[in-house]
């Protein structure tokens, strides 16, 4: 992983995409929480943090919430020294050079856009879409392509025609493909090449990826802090050793539609309140039962909620 040529080198390493804690009942954000969940990743030695994206249940949030938590987040993770990259996707271009703007506004060090989904565009509409996103603001774009949530993948010559402009930085990768993750790195040296799952980022990495949008280091933020920069100094055997312990954990972010596992996770370790919003719904029994030993095995048994 080589960051010489990147257009922006701040975008290497693990960014944790941090959940939303909201009050037992769901109808409020709980900043307490929030706070908490931020200084952990601090401690933790993450690069930053993404607010406001899946794990974050966005689509779940009110325009006030939404402007509140990304206000909230920059504020609690610049005093932490972490740089705070905000989602502002949306399938309305307008709407997503809206929040593009009010990120920008606000002090985000990034946005992170997703790929309009629903309406699936063609390979020209995304590439307007994007390019009118980067035309907007003077804020860093993120390119984030996860074609299984979206319905529309985001091809390599429509990256490498984004590439071009001056404030798109980085990809987050999501298809699990090696393939087209290697190509990506080969072809757009530019662009920070980021892992959009936690069990991707040695192989991405062994491609050229220079880190990871992460689900895992919700729980493990050294860990994952570990394992890129282990990475990012060519130590891959070790990087390897790390990889093998952390994948139990990664796969269990599976379980369920993210973020319920990661959820019940943080519940287990007295770590969040593990609320969910509708029409998210809470971790099954069998999730639960199925996250225990795995917690247990990483050593994490002496905070587990409910464990001897």
């Amino acid at each position: 992983m080589t960051n010489a040529k990147l257009r922006d080198a701040r975008f290497t390493g693990t960014f944790t995409a941090i959940t939303t804690p909201f009050t037992p009942n769901a109808t409020a954000i709980d900043y307490a929480l929030l706070e908490e969940q931020i200084a952990f990743q601090a401690d933790g030695g993450v690069t930053g943090i993404v607010v406001c994206g899946t794990t974050g249940e966005s689509p779940t949030l009110s325009a006030a919430e939404y402007r509140e938590l990304v206000e909230r987040a920059i504020e609690i993770g610049h005093a932490q020294s972490l740089m705070v990259i905000v989602g502002t996707g949306s399938n309305c271009t307008a709407h997503a050079v809206e929040l593009h703007r009010f990120a920008a506004d606000a002090g985000a060090d990034g946005s992170l856009s997703v790929s309009p989904y629903y309406n699936k565009p063609t390979q020209e509409g995304l590439y307007a879409h994007f390019a009118a996103i980067a035309d907007a603001a003077d804020l860093p774009v993120i390119l984030y392509n996860i074609p299984g949530r979206t319905g529309v993948d985001l091809t390599l010559e429509t990256v490498q025609r984004l590439a071009k402009h001056k404030a798109i930085v980085a990809v987050k990768e999501a298809t699990g493909s090696t393939e087209s993750a290697g190509l990506i790195a080969a072809h757009c040296p530019k662009l920070a090449l980021l892992s959009g799952d936690d069990g991707m980022t040695l192989p991405f990495g062994s491609l050229g990826g220079v880190g990871v949008v992460s689900v895992v280091s919700n729980l493990l933020p050294e860990e994952m802090t570990t394992l890129t920069r282990l990475i990012s100094e060519g130590q891959f055997a070790e990087s390897l050793t790390l990889h093998r312990r952390l994948l139990p954990l990664c796969l269990a972010m599976s379980f369920e539609t993210n973020p319920i596992p990661v959820k019940a996770a943080m519940a287990l370790l007295d770590r969040d309140s593990g609320s969910m919003r509708l029409p998210m719904t809470a971790a099954t029994e069998a999730t639960v039962e199925k996250l225990r030993p795995i917690l247990e095995k990483l050593g994490l048994v002496k905070h587990c909620v409910g464990t001897s």
